[in-house]
């Protein structure tokens, strides 16, 4: 499903059997619905692309007051799809093209939506669900909600710009558990190092959304947006996340040369084959 931004976009909101960015607007309200259920809501490319052009059409609208970021079946997103990994990650080109062009387009999109964004979690929040989450600015998780991004055991590490979003809204020490050791933790653990902002009852979770949302909308919707604007000048102010920089720029250059690593493509051959990857001998 290809969507094309312009004023009179259509709302995406019929289920079907294709991988999709969902989205509705009611009144002052959009939900964005990640729709893989087959894969526990796991981005594909073509949702990558689909969201960044949903939430730059969201941002267009003046009326709009709050965004709800959700997953379909209770569950929020447990990844990449990695079934579409050997098409594209094993040269540097294509590497940088997916996390440079689609995934960061789909992130960017979400930080620079200039209205309140919630993100109501439940079940698995891994790799590129932490990634959606950590743009959103209120989040709620269900008790039983898992987070982690076990990617080493795919044989690669996280992105540039990703890991800068990622460690500023997880924070350091849930990053290195999460990444150096492969670590999923529970909603209870990440809540009490500062990334949710309520855990509640997995039944209560839409719910509770919908109480947040309620309660935020009755406020000044012009401060807002001038408080969402500020707070985003101020973290690219910050020089962990200069993510135009110089520097970073140079970081990005050099972060895909792994592409054809023989690790690499053993972790993400060993997952599609169902068996244990073996990094020790190569």
């Amino acid at each position: 499903m290809s969507l094309s931004v312009h004023p009179d976009m259509p709302e995406v909101s019929l289920e079907t059997s294709t991988p999709a960015v969902h989205w509705q607007v009611d009144g002052w309200l959009a939900t964005v619905r990640l729709y893989n259920p087959s894969r526990l809501n796991a981005m594909n490319r073509a949702m990558w692309r689909q969201l960044r052009e949903v939430f730059v059409h969201l941002s267009h609208l003046p009326e709009l007051r709050a965004v709800v970021v959700a997953g379909q079946s209770g569950q929020f997103c447990a990844g990449g799809d990695i079934s579409e990994y050997p098409g594209f990650r094993f040269t540097p080109e294509g590497l940088h093209a997916f996390h440079e062009d689609d995934v960061w387009g789909g992130l960017s999109a979400i930080l620079a939506c200039p209205v309140p964004v919630v993100a109501q979690i439940e079940g698995a929040c891994m790799g590129a669900g932490v990634e959606i989450a950590s743009c959103c600015d209120i989040r709620v998780a269900g008790v039983g909600a898992r987070f982690g991004a076990p990617i080493a055991k795919l044989g690669f590490p996280m992105a540039p710009r990703e890991l800068a979003l990622v460690l500023r809204e997880v924070g350091a020490l849930t990053v290195r558990e999460m990444l150096l050791e492969a670590a999923v933790l529970d909603a209870a653990t990440v809540a009490a190092r500062g990334f949710l902002h309520q855990v509640v009852a997995d039944d209560a979770v839409a719910s509770t959304v919908v109480d947040r949302v309620q309660r935020l909308v009755r406020l000044s919707p012009l401060a807002a947006r001038l408080n969402k604007r500020t707070i985003s000048q101020l973290n690219q102010a910050q020089p962990l996340v200069e993510w135009t920089s110089d520097a970073m720029n140079t970081i990005v250059s050099e972060a895909y040369a792994y592409a054809d690593h023989a690790e690499h493509q053993e972790g993400i051959s060993a997952f599609l084959q169902k068996r244990p990857a073996s990094f020790q001998s190569l």
